[in-house]
């Protein structure tokens, strides 16, 4: 069952992951846990024309992965379109409302049906100067992508992205950004859910000063939004999964 606590073990799993065979268990883990075949961890660029640009981790059908490639699709599909107009994960059968279709969409997604990919969901992933990345998770005819499978996967695909790329070009030690002991304050509660007001009050200064901490240490991990410095801070080890359990 894709419950929250299984969804945190697999984010903590992730961010330990030593190989990317270990993230692809990592994944199809997931899967198992959202009842879906398919995933499928990706920059959003022509793997055919530049593979180094990128990092893809995918078990989709070989032959779907070969016919896609070929057709440069990896920069125009619909879905990946779709995510790059959003922050927040999304079911594909809700894309077409804030996604404009195109001509050859419906050919592209009839073609991936032929392979057995039928329903889906999307988390984004967005990075300053990188191409588009996204984490998707798709099921078999049938079988809807739910609300709760877009909650589950949205709580480990950051994770299992951020995994992805430091698998495949690792950050030395001494290149890793430092943060203050306040920003790291105010970072602990964005991991816990709490908006600049709040952390505030807590920590007994304004919402502008707490707003300045947080975009100095977002500048510093080139990070696009709360939800990633987030990440990049966990990851780094400048908070832990139990200051978040803390809160």
């Amino acid at each position: 069952m894709p419950t929250p606590d299984a969804a945190q073990r697999l984010a903590a799993d992730a961010m330990s992951a030593a190989s990317e065979e270990a993230l692809v268990d990592i994944l199809l883990e997931a899967c198992n846990r959202m009842g879906c075949s398919w995933f499928a961890l990706t920059h959003h660029i022509d793997f055919l024309v530049a593979p180094e640009k990128g990092v893809r981790i995918t078990n989709y059908p070989e032959d779907w992965a070969r016919w896609f490639d070929e057709r440069g699709l990896g920069t125009s599909d619909p879905v990946h379109r779709a995510s790059h107009r959003r922050m927040a994960g999304f079911l594909w059968h809700d894309m077409t409302s804030f996604s404009a279709a195109r001509p050859g969409d419906a050919a592209i997604l009839a073609r991936a049906r032929r392979h057995g990919i039928h329903d889906g969901l999307t988390v984004p992933a967005h990075l300053p100067g990188e191409a588009h990345g996204s984490v998707s998770f798709a099921w078999r005819k049938g079988i809807p992508a739910s609300r709760e499978a877009l909650f589950f996967a949205q709580t480990i695909a950051g994770f299992a992205f951020e995994a992805a790329r430091q698998l495949s070009a690792p950050l030395e030690a001494g290149a890793r950004p430092r943060l203050t002991d306040r920003q790291i304050e105010c970072v602990r509660w964005v991991a816990r859910g709490k908006s600049d007001g709040v952390i505030g009050q807590i920590l007994g200064l304004s919402e502008d000063t707490i707003s300045e901490h947080l975009r100095n240490a977002r500048a510093r991990y080139d990070a696009p939004s709360r939800t990633s410095l987030a990440i990049r801070a966990l990851f780094d080890g400048a908070i832990s999964f139990g200051d978040v359990a803390d809160g």
